[in-house]
């Protein structure tokens, strides 16, 4: 008797992926969305990263020196070359950790219809992305913060658990921040708020050699600027042209930031975010109040640093960041941790000042 053979293909093993792996964590990050940061990328758009736990940065020290007159008979004048000091900072470390419970997946996640309509994977996949992308935002917002205090005050101030107060002060001239007093505030309407803008832009070409043309307003400084009477008036006179600002502004840095227009050859911004202090609910503006910022975007030469990272699985190389998850057994704990070291510095800081215009 023959035998019948079954043609059934046999069944594929279902190769099931984890979405906690560094390999996938990485390649999730990779693909969100990254937070509108307007300071950062005004003035901070390049990155630097160093396979060091330090970070390695140089200042210039240039001055606007002029060629020696001599007679061709005598011999050349030596010109000394202009200077620069190298810095090194050890960043703090940024740590940011979050726990998934048993039960995260059989709870309806936000925007899912009553009832549910996902199944428990599908929930756990969507809180990985929905957690990674939260931590980004973190460590933007952090970044966006530390760039406000450089462009603010010329310095970092780094603190926290672990990590006593460290000051970075990158050489700015004292001079360029500014607290108006007395008659000299924007809110006396003598004032020249125009006359005030082009001193400063003169200031600052002087000391570092660039063209400031941009400023930057929080909101309170940005109504008493606009309804300053020379600038008004200069408003009036120049209608019809380029130099007027706008009733319809361009929004940027995730609707934080509103170009308004432009007044001579300044370009006028306002901003207004906010963010919570750590370890705290306390909430504070990134821009104080009746701040003003000017300065020029590419002379200021910011950079975003970035040192290496201390875990043996990211192989103590430098990255922006590093995500890893792992898994508590008794209670059944899942930890996802988001790692970097980073630094805002600006290699030419005189070429920016910030003044409290009120």
């Amino acid at each position: 008797m023959k035998r019948a053979f079954s043609l059934r293909k046999p069944k594929h093993k279902e190769i099931k992926m984890d979405i906690f792996s560094t390999h996938v964590l990485s390649k999730v990050v990779e693909n969100l969305h990254s937070p509108s940061s307007f300071l950062l990328d005004m003035f901070f758009p390049q990155e630097q990263r160093s396979e060091t736990e330090e970070i390695y940065f140089d200042t210039q020290e240039s001055k606007p020196r002029i060629s020696p007159f001599v007679s061709p008979l005598m011999p050349g004048k030596v010109v000394e070359h202009e200077g620069y000091r190298t810095k090194s900072f050890k960043p703090a470390y940024v740590k940011d950790k979050r726990r998934f419970t048993p039960d995260m997946p059989f709870k309806r996640m936000a925007g899912e219809k009553i009832g549910g309509e996902m199944t428990p994977a599908q929930r756990l996949e969507k809180a990985v992305a929905v957690t990674l992308n939260n931590q980004l935002d973190c460590l933007t917002r952090r970044e966006e913060v530390m760039a406000s205090e450089v462009l603010r005050t010329g310095k970092i101030t780094v603190e926290g658990d672990g990590y006593p107060a460290v000051t970075v002060d990158f050489g700015r001239d004292a001079s360029f921040t500014k607290v108006l007093t007395g008659d000299n505030t924007w809110d006396n309407s003598s004032v020249n708020i125009l006359d005030n803008l082009e001193d400063w832009a003169g200031a600052i070409q002087s000391k570092s050699g660039v063209v400031a043309k941009t400023v930057i307003l929080e909101p309170s400084a940005w109504k008493i600027f606009r309804a300053n009477p020379f600038v008004q008036k200069y408003l009036d006179y120049r209608r019809g042209t380029a130099n007027t600002l706008s009733i319809d502004p361009i929004i940027l840095g995730n609707e934080k930031a509103r170009f308004v227009g432009n007044i001579g050859d300044f370009e006028v911004w306002v901003y207004n975010d906010i963010y919570i202090e750590s370890g705290t609910e306390i909430e504070k503006k990134i821009l104080p109040e009746n701040t003003v910022l000017l300065g020029s975007r590419s002379g200021i030469e910011g950079v975003r640093c970035y040192g290496a990272i201390k875990d043996e699985q990211a192989g103590f190389q430098a990255n922006r960041y590093f995500p890893k998850s792992w898994l508590e057994n008794d209670p059944a704990v899942r930890w996802m941790l988001l790692q970097s070291a980073p630094l805002v510095v600006p290699y030419r800081p005189n070429a920016s000042m910030c003044v409290t215009v009120k």
